[in-house]
């Protein structure tokens, strides 16, 4: 039997909000579901089979996991637990081989952020969803990330890349062929969680070779701080990146950077 998953009235709202707000699905989507087996990725595919249920409109879902970790013979032990985790909604798990894994000799590397290999790991992935995307012929890519990530992705770009930008909730890629939508973008970690509990979801631990011992993790940490001391801040610094003030942003007409 296929779980029932039930979310909250104003949980729904603002998911709703958002899939409105960023027009993320439409009638006749094939909708790739990146599931690395953290509790973000599953209450993102059991939201949307929820949806797909009592949705005007009808789409297809088809779920995927790049296995960091595979055996000799086929997926690794997290690589099921996964696909374990994801049966109870009625779905198949679709496992992919990591074409790109990190050597002893790359962690040693990577120094005590790991920023390089972060980015090198993170990329191939998406390379690899890209194109099973393109090979299942799906026109979107869903991905977990959320308020929390959104905001600190801000801030580690702002603070460790030199520029103002950030994950956004809708992002069209290859002349439109293929759009990453993210859902859960109005809702926070902690709710994704929660969520995550309620449906009785079991999320599968990371098998990242750096432990979580990286610079998005320093940049969580100093998020915290700054929500912390400063009430309502994380409410003014989301609403801010979506109210730029161009004309108060440093912009050369010409010549060398200050």
């Amino acid at each position: 039997a296929v779980a029932v998953v039930r979310f909250p009235r104003d949980v729904n709202r603002r998911i709703g909000r958002a899939m409105h707000d960023y027009r993320m699905l439409a009638d006749g989507d094939r909708v790739l579901v990146a599931v690395s087996g953290g509790i973000d990725s599953l209450a993102l595919l059991a939201m949307l089979v929820h949806w797909r249920a009592k949705a005007p409109i009808t789409y297809q879902l088809h779920a995927v996991h790049v296995d960091m970790e595979p055996g000799v013979d086929g997926p690794g032990p997290a690589a099921r637990q996964v696909a374990e985790a994801v049966r109870p909604l009625g779905l198949e798990l679709c496992i992919l081989a990591a074409q790109y894994r990190p050597t002893a000799a790359d962690i040693a590397a990577a120094g005590q952020s790991g920023q390089d290999l972060c980015f090198h790991c993170a990329r191939s992935r998406r390379t690899q969803l890209f194109a099973h995307a393109r090979q299942e012929d799906c026109n979107k890519l869903a991905l977990g990330h959320h308020r929390d990530d959104i905001i600190e992705t801000f801030l580690l770009n702002l603070t460790c890349a030199g520029n103002i930008s950030t994950m956004i909730p809708h992002q069209s890629l290859f002349s439109g062929r293929l759009s990453l939508i993210r859902p859960l973008a109005y809702l926070d970690k902690a709710e994704v969680e929660s969520l995550g509990r309620e449906a009785g979801l079991v999320p599968v631990r990371s098998s990242c070779p750096l432990s979580e011992r990286t610079r998005r993790r320093d940049i969580h940490h100093l998020a915290g701080q700054i929500y912390q001391q400063i009430p309502g801040a994380k409410e003014h610094i989301f609403a801010a990146l979506g109210n730029v003030r161009f004309d108060y942003l440093l912009r050369q007409s010409g010549g060398r950077r200050p």
